[in-house]
């Protein structure tokens, strides 16, 4: 009866690791560039972005490129556990500092931020339960030191 309900505690403890370890935010997404907003002077300066978003132990590898609307390549890339701990961001323009955090399969709270520099976004990314649109609502202050409010809408691929 022992080894039966050690078997029981062991599979069950499995289970909840698979199960908190899902990730559906894990893809290629396209922005949708119609429905995403911002409150900045710029409110979409994007013509085109898609990121990519790749499983790593613990945690995500996410590499963006697009298209600003003054015709610039839009760049960036990181790898972040879901620790909350800030990793460097390679290309990221404004900020160059990305710490994530999962909640669960669909939901993820983040933080970039321009190390010595005033910008800073705290926000949270929900995949939806039909796993087709990844929302990112973010907020904070931009580069000047001004609020900003970011909604960025995105179509899984």
């Amino acid at each position: 009866m022992k080894n039966f309900a050690m078997k029981m505690v062991i599979g069950i403890a499995i289970t909840s690791l698979g199960l908190f370890a899902a990730d559906n935010s894990i893809g290629t997404w396209k922005r949708n560039i119609a429905k995403s907003t911002s409150t900045t002077t710029n409110p979409n300066p994007y013509t085109s972005q898609t990121t990519v978003r790749e499983a790593v132990a613990g945690g995500v590898k996410v590499t963006s490129t697009g298209v600003r609307k003054d015709g610039k390549a839009s760049n960036g890339s990181y790898t972040a556990k879901y620790d909350g701990k800030f990793v460097p961001v390679a290309g990221g323009g404004a900020y160059d500092s990305m710490a994530i955090k999962q909640v669960d399969a669909n939901t993820f709270t983040s933080e970039a931020k321009k190390t010595g520099g005033k910008y800073n976004l705290k926000g949270k990314t929900v995949v939806s339960s039909e796993g087709k649109t990844m929302t990112s609502t973010l907020s904070g202050t931009d580069a000047d030191g001004k609020p900003i409010s970011i909604t960025v809408i995105y179509d899984k691929q």
